[in-house]
């Protein structure tokens, strides 16, 4: 692969462009608007994950030498104006959308995300906790953009709440498995030197962190459908996703082996991806109902 297209990490920018695709079935949606927003997404993530690798070349030299840039398919400098280039083709965009509906809040956001994932790859993802809340943080503010976008669009103010509402559901579920992903890596992180917030206080207060928020999200289920903002079908696919989230809060106890870390992960992972999935199918027929 090429390594300017490898460096974007692509798979994982697209991922977090289907947030802003999910607002746009949620909020019945397709205009212009929304289009570029997912472009938005797509690009300033690619920037992210490029300033990342910026910082991290180093380490990358020693456990992941494949990498374009200690592979020498990408020099530092490059990488970092490459980095820079996307961010603002990312922010240029954004004031296209900010024009387009008439709203100065998608520039702002996408401004603020911006320094956000610089100073995350800077300074907040060696710091215990605060790095997990960043990327955890980063994650929602996907969903918010494409509900101001959409809620400017339309003038209607009820998909920004389900935006927000939404992306409280990822931030809390994506920091519960950040933080079990520590947890399942401890014994790596120790090689490398790394200072993660299990490495530093163990496993005990980390797991009952995660298990609140696991809990927490999946009591936030059903209110979707209580409220009448989704449909009976958004019920029935959760049943799925909120077995595996009170399962896997079950199994993680409060010293879990890496083997159970491990599996806990992919299981919040596949419960995200169905939730998704139910947001869509509970849009069908969307009840406007919020005031």
């Amino acid at each position: 692969m090429n390594g300017y297209l490898e460096i974007i990490r692509p798979g994982n920018a697209i991922m977090a462009s289907i947030a802003v695709i999910l607002m746009m079935f949620v909020g019945h949606y397709y205009g212009l608007a929304v289009i570029i927003c997912a472009l938005i997404v797509f690009v300033c993530t690619a920037g992210g994950n490029t300033i990342n690798d910026v910082f991290d070349y180093k380490i990358d030299e020693i456990n992941k030498p494949n990498r374009p840039i200690p592979s020498g398919r990408v020099s530092v400098k490059n990488a970092k104006n490459y980095a820079f280039f996307l961010f603002g083709v990312g922010i240029i965009l954004s004031l296209i959308d900010s024009y387009l509906v008439n709203n100065i809040f998608p520039a702002l956001i996408v401004i603020i995300a911006s320094i956000i994932m610089y100073y995350y790859a800077a300074k907040f993802k060696a710091m215990p906790l605060i790095g997990n809340i960043v990327v955890a943080t980063l994650t929602g503010f996907c969903f918010v953009i494409a509900g101001v976008v959409i809620s400017c669009a339309q003038n209607y103010l009820g998909i920004l709440f389900i935006s927000i509402y939404l992306g409280l559901f990822a931030v809390f579920m994506t920091l519960a498995r950040e933080i079990v992903k520590d947890m399942e890596d401890i014994e790596g992180d120790k090689l490398e030197g790394a200072r993660t917030f299990p490495i530093l206080y163990g496993k005990k207060i980390p797991s009952i962190i995660s298990i609140i928020l696991i809990v927490v999200t999946t009591l936030m289920c059903p209110i979707l459908y209580i409220y009448h903002i989704f449909n009976v079908l958004y019920m029935i696919i959760m049943v799925v996703p909120i077995i595996i989230f009170l399962y896997s809060a079950l199994i993680l106890k409060f010293d879990p082996p890496e083997e159970t870390c491990a599996k806990v992960s992919k299981l919040l992972k596949i419960a995200m991806l169905i939730s998704f999935i139910a947001f869509v199918f509970g849009s069908f027929n969307f009840g406007l109902s919020i005031c």
